[in-house]
């Protein structure tokens, strides 16, 4: 007796409620990212191909690589990205441990005022700085007043330094708030009982509370590292004439020189610096929190 052949059914495609297919719920979000994002890139990667002379060169690649102010801008940005982002993390972790876990009057309205501070914009920021530190700031004010010297000793605000100073204080915050969220799930009785057992505070803090904050300190870091990859505000407004970020060389190829093609060139490479810097961080930190 012949075996009759079953054919296998195939598989429904799976339906919403509404009779649609759930793939076409997912196009809607597509299209705006697709409009709102990824097409203004292409026309930026598109037009660093297009020389002012017409046609289609790599031109401009060549004549930005080979430029020095390239160079030194690529250097300066990363940096500045790495140097802030370390900073961040040191100083957020502090201020994160001292907040959560030493008591003291106003802890609470800390908290708060960090999750205010995040709205703030760059630039407000940075003016704070320049009212502080700057030639004619209250520090340099004060200074001249008491010694009657013709100027202050802090001028160290439109330099590198006073760049990196800024993006720390205006950037750490995006590290603190995190950790404050992991430190909230911490037990303290873990706390009391290392204690308990006679370990220090360096011994707790390393063996209890770091392994809990390491995912937040990779989230708050990865963050701090991209935005200050793409940084603008603070460097224009602190007026450090000598040092010339990515951003920085968008925006004066772009309005003081009128060269698009250049200007393109070099968003296309902050594109690629951003994102490869941020991967190499996350897979760096999955691997430390595995």
């Amino acid at each position: 007796m012949a075996s009759a052949a079953v054919a296998a059914p195939a598989k429904a495609v799976p339906k919403s409620r509404t009779g649609l297919p759930s793939w076409a719920w997912a196009l809607p979000p597509v299209a705006v990212l697709g409009m709102v994002f990824l097409y203004p890139l292409a026309l930026v990667v598109q037009q660093s191909f297009r020389p002012d002379t017409g046609g289609t060169s790599a031109q401009a690649y060549g004549d930005v690589f080979a430029s020095s102010a390239f160079r030194e801008a690529l250097g300066t940005t990363v940096w500045l990205a790495l140097g802030s982002t370390v900073g961040c993390l040191v100083l957020g972790f502090v201020l994160a441990l001292v907040i959560a876990f030493v008591p003291f009057p106003g802890g609470k309205a800390v908290a708060r005022f960090i999750d205010v501070f995040l709205s703030f914009p760059s630039f407000l920021i940075t003016l704070a700085l320049l009212f502080i530190y700057g030639t004619v700031g209250m520090a340099n004010g004060l200074w001249t007043d008491v010694t009657g010297a013709a100027e202050g000793p802090f001028q160290f605000l439109t330099t590198p330094w006073g760049v990196l100073l800024a993006e720390i204080t205006y950037f750490t915050p995006f590290v603190v708030r995190p950790l404050l969220a992991a430190f909230s799930g911490i037990d303290t009785a873990q706390l009391e009982v290392a204690s308990s057992l006679g370990a220090r505070p360096a011994r707790i803090v390393r063996r209890v509370i770091l392994p809990e904050a390491l995912p937040a300190l990779a989230a708050g870091g990865s963050l701090v590292l991209v935005l200050c990859l793409n940084e603008f505000g603070i460097v224009l407004f602190t007026g450090a004439k000598g040092v010339t970020t990515l951003p920085m060389l968008v925006y004066s190829k772009a309005i003081l020189e009128s060269d698009y093609p250049g200007a393109c060139v070099v968003a296309v490479v902050n594109v690629l610096v951003s994102v490869g810097f941020y991967g190499l961080y996350r897979v760096v930190s999955g691997r430390v929190g595995a």
